[in-house]
């Protein structure tokens, strides 16, 4: 167990690089499934999610050469079809290895994917096992794990209820290796999803309309792999941006995609926040006075969830009051209340929906962190708060921020990371 001791109240300022992106990452691992040739993977972040990756890659009968930052995938041996029960259960994109597996060996068991309990009962897989058993699948669900086989798989014509990135993804994946033509309807449009399609579509996919509502796959027999390079992680880069303006500190975020952040560029224009924007980098600069602005979390290319709570300390710091409305996931604004207690002024009018007034003058608390972006959030309320934060469950943040401790240490943040005792 560890924990974050933070001491705020401080300006920050020089330069942080963006690390690959953990959605991208941790589905182009399982993606390495549908074919027996080695996969290299390149500027991939070391989190939680990719080290259970390899774990469970490894378990299934891969062979991992481990670089860091690059890790090639052998799969030729694989021999095993049962995903690891304590292994599987502990993280939320185990469930991404299901499509792969059913596409390349026709049979797959697994549990239950753990990880994330933000949404509604703890984030379901329905879609999933519709879409496995639109493709020509038979699912059966136990006590404590999913039975899923197919004499054969054959395309289908699949509308996603909820536009979903994983079940997206998903579903291309297992599609890629079916028989016959797939069309898949209100598809996430998120950069992961083109990502993987781009990938894919080298190897020999036939796969049209990556970053459109529509997706149409032409099922293949065999496909070839070879070298990825993971997207830069634009939540990451978000983050860091939103941690400079609440902050009012100069940093330049480098090795960054601007053109996945248009919705939160297209915000910092009409509250006031100063930044310049070059092909791979954001440079957030100190601004005059930031307006508080409503926002609606979207799919994208809509704002998103993932920056709705850093987005919310920045309204702290805002002249005004706005509403901050989450249309994704269900208890994703129960933190703020901890912010609350730090002295921010946010009235909850409904699990959906807060109401954000400032500036507020933050003070520091003892304060547990209960998901990544809630956790990130709440780093940033540390930085700029009065006095010293302790932030237990750090665990939560480090899955979606890599060493961030001494990456903020470099920009001059008082923070440091302590071992407890559990």
């Amino acid at each position: 167990m560890s924990k974050f001791i933070i001491k705020g109240n401080k300006k920050l300022k020089g330069e942080i690089s963006v690390s690959g992106a953990k959605n991208n990452a941790q589905i182009m691992m399982p993606a390495s499934i549908l074919s027996s040739n080695e996969m290299i993977l390149k500027n991939m972040p070391r989190i939680d999610g990719v080290e259970k990756s390899i774990e469970l890659l490894k378990s299934l009968g891969a062979e991992i050469e481990d670089k860091g930052r690059t890790i090639k995938i052998k799969t030729e041996k694989l021999d095993k079809t049962d995903l690891d029960y304590k292994i599987a259960d502990k993280f939320r994109t185990s469930v991404m290895f299901v499509g792969p597996l059913l596409a390349r060996f026709k049979k797959v068991n697994f549990p239950h994917p753990g990880g994330c309990v933000i949404g509604a009962a703890g984030r379901p897989i329905d879609l999933f096992l519709e879409g496995f058993r639109a493709l020509g699948a038979e699912v059966e669900m136990g006590e404590n794990f999913y039975h899923i086989k197919a004499n054969k798989l054959k395309g289908c014509d699949f509308f996603f209820t909820t536009a979903t990135v994983t079940g997206t993804q998903s579903m291309i994946m297992t599609a890629t290796l079916a028989e016959g033509k797939t069309i898949l309807r209100n598809c996430a449009m998120e950069p992961e999803v083109e990502a993987l399609v781009k990938y894919l579509n080298k190897q020999g996919a036939k796969i049209k309309g990556a970053g459109s509502p529509t997706i149409i796959i032409e099922g293949i027999k065999k496909l070839s792999a070879g070298i990825c390079q993971i997207i830069p992680d634009r939540i990451e880069a978000g983050s860091f941006a939103l941690l400079a303006a609440a902050s009012n500190s100069e940093i330049k975020i480098n090795k960054c995609e601007p053109e996945h952040l248009l919705s939160l560029l297209a915000v910092f224009d009409k509250i006031g926040v100063n930044y310049e924007r070059g092909n791979d980098y954001i440079f957030v600069k100190k601004s005059k006075k930031i307006i508080a602005r409503d926002i609606k979390t979207h799919e994208y290319p809509g704002f998103s969830t993932d920056l709705q709570s850093p987005y919310i300390v920045l309204m702290t710091q805002a002249h005004g009051s706005c509403l901050i409305q989450e249309n994704i996931y269900d208890r994703r604004l129960i933190w703020t209340d901890m912010l609350s207690q730090m002295g921010a002024n946010i009235v909850m009018c409904d699990p959906h929906r807060v109401v954000v007034s400032g500036p507020s003058k933050l003070q520091a608390k003892k304060l547990i962190s209960p998901d990544i972006r809630a956790g990130i959030a709440l780093v940033i309320a540390a930085l700029i708060a009065k006095g010293t934060t302790e932030i237990d469950n750090i665990y939560q943040i480090d899955r979606g921020y890599e060493k961030l401790d001494e990456r903020l240490r470099s920009l001059g943040a008082d923070i440091k990371r302590i071992e407890i005792n559990s």
